[in-house]
């Protein structure tokens, strides 16, 4: 079963929500997404730390619902 952007979206805003959230459907198939995301919470972070991040916040979906998430994290300039 594949997770529709709104959800993704949404558990994304639940951990971070201060972020602005981009996602993006790539492949046009609910199961391969690009996600741009902007929030303070990712200052001071490594990239790797803020993936983790984003990751925790999907709660075991990825590799599972979420087949595949391209992240692209900051915080704000």
């Amino acid at each position: 079963m594949a997770m529709d952007a709104g959800t993704l979206k949404s558990m994304i805003l639940d951990a971070f929500p201060d972020a602005r959230v981009d996602i993006d459907d790539f492949q046009g198939d609910g199961d391969h997404y690009a996600a741009n995301i902007v929030s303070e919470a990712f200052r001071g972070k490594t990239r790797v730390q803020q993936h983790q991040m984003v990751y925790a916040a999907l709660k075991g979906k990825m590799g599972g619902e979420l087949h595949a998430l391209a992240l692209q994290t900051k915080a704000p300039e």
